[in-house]
């Protein structure tokens, strides 16, 4: 990852608009859940050669950081109205791949992502870890599966951390480790699961 000082940054172009630092794009972690678990010290690297499948791509936002980074995006996401602004983004950066679909059903996207090192999760629904666990079929022997777990998206009434442990132990048999982050002060009720080495 690369840093200017404390400032995480991305090396791509600045776009109109946004926050430069040495002709690099900063990457803001209180609207990038990333960067977040990246400024709280955890998070594999993003190297010029992974591949990524990205789940809940929403604005792109994320997405084109990440691209940055890396030599391919897949960028899922089941809304039709973010996946516009997705698409304007994709016209502009040929590393990323859009994908309108449900996270939920991979088969229906299975002919078109490759395998790759690292499957990103950042989804509001019920049944977060089994829309990982679904696309974990993608992900190569010993990668990486990072998770953004949103408590209040699966209950609102149960404590964040009963629910992350939850979670966790759903998760811990497909990999050799399952750690967690939680992203306060950037992120309230929001932790990072990141499974590391798909067994």
């Amino acid at each position: 990852m690369i840093w200017a000082g404390e400032i995480l940054v991305s090396p791509g172009k600045p776009a109109a608009g946004e926050r430069a630092v040495n002709g690099c794009r900063v990457w803001d972690p209180s609207r990038s859940k990333l960067a977040a678990l990246y400024h709280l010290g955890d998070g594999p690297d993003l190297i010029a050669t992974m591949r990524v499948l990205y789940l809940g791509a929403s604005y792109g936002t994320t997405v084109s950081h990440v691209a940055d980074y890396v030599e391919v995006v897949y960028a899922v996401d089941s809304a039709s109205r973010p996946m516009q602004d997705l698409l304007r983004l994709c016209s502009h950066r040929k590393n990323i791949i859009p994908l309108l679909a449900d996270a939920a059903h991979p088969e229906r996207y299975m002919a078109l992502v490759e395998k790759v090192d690292l499957v990103y999760q950042d989804i509001a629904q019920r049944d977060q870890a089994g829309i990982a666990i679904k696309n974990l079929h993608f992900l190569r022997p010993g990668c990486s599966c990072i998770l953004m777990l949103k408590t209040r998206s699966i209950d609102v009434k149960r404590p964040p951390a009963e629910i992350c442990a939850e979670t966790v132990q759903w998760l811990s048999p497909f990999f050799r480790s399952v750690a967690t982050t939680w992203l306060l002060p950037y992120h309230q009720d929001h932790a990072a699961i990141v499974c590391e080495g798909l067994i």
